[in-house]
């Protein structure tokens, strides 16, 4: 199960970060504008967001083995279908199916983690935050070095199937085919009454929205600066990297302490830097800043997951949280690379935009101080409606 982990985090973000490293051909080859390019990184994270809600209601149906291997055969066939992507409405389309494989994965899967490893949550949530990061910044460093070897843009893409094959296969093997229980409507109806339930949306949306922007632009902001494809890349692949680090290492660090407060607000202190830093003296200390925002980036994807699933202590309740944070996150996040390249087309620069989302972590950081561990219970409970089992999410 714990390779399970690892092999399935580590296929969600390449399909995102990757053709941000080859966008010269792909734009050449498909006329794709800034609008058009945005909606590669918006739709699979707006995808991701609205998957989060209808996720729980399709797993009672279909039960947690078959929603995931068909979650991931989408995933798979988005990728593969980027070998013939010859029009923006292809590439357009492989990001829908790709999006929303991903999106059913990352609604289900931290009530697995939780369900599996109830000892282990802050640890095991860390390893799977850091594989997610990890992929992303191997799909970014794959494809220039695909690309050298000979491989047109579209192979190079199609090449991102072959490991997704290989998690289908082992998740064929691996997971029970168990099937929750319960309405699960009315259990995200229940969360969404709560205040709680917005605030961590909303921390968790404006900070993702960062690392949307990064992994869409964080390269042309760079090759409009006269870097290379490969030299840009490797800006992605250090940023993924940086956070694969930090989202296993600061829940690691984090997990003898209830507060992850402390850890979140470093997460928010290092992103400010990073992007200020991005805006302002962006040629210097190019990897500084890049680091530092993966370091921040990361965290604090993996500590809001932690957190999320701290408010409640039952599997089933504490997975359908982590979905609702997911899906209301991940449609404000959406919106980063969009809002970014409105801004570039206003001014002729992503500065702006970096400056932007140093605001937006300032925002995420005074919520942050409102995740007292001793008020968890009076800010989430009693939910009682949703029916538990102990299957619900094995």
């Amino acid at each position: 199960m714990l390779a399970l982990v690892v092999m399935i985090g580590v296929n969600l973000r390449p399909f995102i970060t990757a053709p941000a490293t080859l966008l010269p051909s792909i734009v050449e080859d498909t006329g794709m504008g800034y609008a058009g390019i945005s909606l590669l990184t918006l739709l699979p994270m707006a995808l991701m967001g609205i998957g989060a809600f209808v996720a729980p209601a399709i797993q009672a149906m279909v039960g947690t083995r078959q929603g995931l291997l068909a979650a991931l055969a989408l995933l798979m066939a988005g990728s593969l279908l980027r070998f013939v992507a010859f029009n923006d409405a292809t590439m357009i389309l492989t990001a829908i199916l790709c999006g929303a494989g991903v999106a059913f994965v990352q609604a289900v899967f931290p009530g697995i983690i939780k369900a599996r490893f109830p000892a282990s949550v802050p640890t095991v949530t860390g390893l799977y935050s850091a594989m997610i990061m990890a992929g992303g910044a191997v799909g970014a460093r794959l494809m220039p070095a695909l690309a050298n070897a000979g491989y047109s843009w579209r192979a190079a893409l199609a090449w991102l199937a072959a490991p997704v094959f290989v998690a289908l296969l082992a998740a064929s093997r691996v997971l029970a085919n168990a099937k929750a229980t319960g309405p699960a409507r009315p259990m995200t109806r229940l969360l969404l009454l709560r205040p709680r339930t917005w605030a961590l949306i909303a921390a968790f949306g404006l900070v993702n929205s960062g690392y949307s922007s990064m992994v869409a632009w964080l390269a042309p902001y760079y090759q409009a600066q006269g870097w290379t494809n490969s030299q840009s890349s490797n800006l992605v692949a250090i940023m993924a990297l940086c956070q694969a680090v930090s989202a296993f290492g600061l829940p690691f660090l984090a997990r003898g302490a209830n507060d992850r407060r402390p850890w979140l607000l470093f997460t928010a202190a290092v992103q400010i830097i990073g992007f200020l830093g991005l805006a302002c003296l962006p040629a210097p200390c190019a990897w500084l800043w890049v680091a530092l925002c993966g370091v921040g980036l990361g965290g604090s994807f993996a500590l809001a997951m932690v957190t999320a699933l701290d408010h409640l202590p039952r599997p089933d309740q504490a997975g359908a949280l982590a979905a609702a944070m997911q899906g209301g996150g991940f449609l404000i996040a959406a919106l980063g690379p969009y809002a970014m390249a409105l801004m570039h087309g206003f001014t002729g620069s992503f500065a702006t935009g970096w400056v932007m989302h140093a605001m937006l972590v300032t925002a995420s950081a005074l919520v942050y101080f409102r995740f007292d561990p001793s008020r968890y219970g009076e800010v989430m409970e009693p939910i009682e409606p949703y029916r538990s089992s102990p299957s619900a999410a094995a």
